[in-house]
């Protein structure tokens, strides 16, 4: 049997397009998030900031 380690995964979020590191991931309730924004469901409008990803509730 093979052992696979998931060190990477893309954010919780459903409208970002973000992959992270599961070492630096915001965790949520059993969810990896890329950013507060992502992890508080864009609670006040704002995107995560990252480059490339347009996210937002």
């Amino acid at each position: 049997m093979t052992t696979t380690t998931v060190t990477q995964m893309k954010c919780a979020c459903p409208s970002c397009l973000c992959i992270i590191d599961i070492s630096q991931a915001i965790s949520r309730d059993g969810h990896y998030y890329c950013s507060t924004a992502c992890a508080e469901g864009h609670k006040e409008g704002e995107g995560c900031g990252h480059s490339g990803c347009g996210c937002h509730s």
